[in-house]
């Protein structure tokens, strides 16, 4: 049997999935997980990591990157922080947003826009992006 996944809409496909589950050899793996964020999140994200950056809050020069990281870290994810080859400086790197649940992109979100909002970030994206 091939890898397979199955989104679980519909009756029919929870069926599909238990069959499979039967179906399958000793030894093989099953996983259950929330849906990851939707790439209209992730673009909110962006867009909003932008503005943050462009804005410099508290004098932080930072990319939208290291944001990103710092609001994840803030939320309590695991991200660390390595050195930078010659001099270059540290970079973020560990846990990526990619692997957040659609809850969890909307809370990084709403964490993103609430400390926007307190410094005075003026923001690029329309209200036609939900979180």
């Amino acid at each position: 049997m091939s890898k397979r996944t199955y989104v679980l809409h519909t009756p029919l496909i929870r069926e599909n999935a238990c069959r499979a589950i039967i179906k399958a050899e000793p030894g093989y793996v099953v996983t259950i997980a929330e849906p990851t964020r939707s790439s209209a999140q992730n673009s909110r994200m962006w867009a909003m990591l932008t503005d943050i950056a462009d804005a410099q809050p508290e004098g932080r020069q930072w990319t939208p990157e290291t944001w990103k990281s710092a609001f994840l870290h803030y939320l309590g994810h695991q991200v660390r922080f390595c050195e930078g080859l010659m001099g270059t400086g540290p970079f973020p790197m560990g846990f990526h947003s990619s692997r957040l649940s659609v809850r969890e992109m909307a809370d990084l979100i709403t964490c993103i826009q609430q400390y926007g909002d307190e410094h005075g970030v003026k923001w690029s994206h329309g209200e036609e992006i939900a979180a």
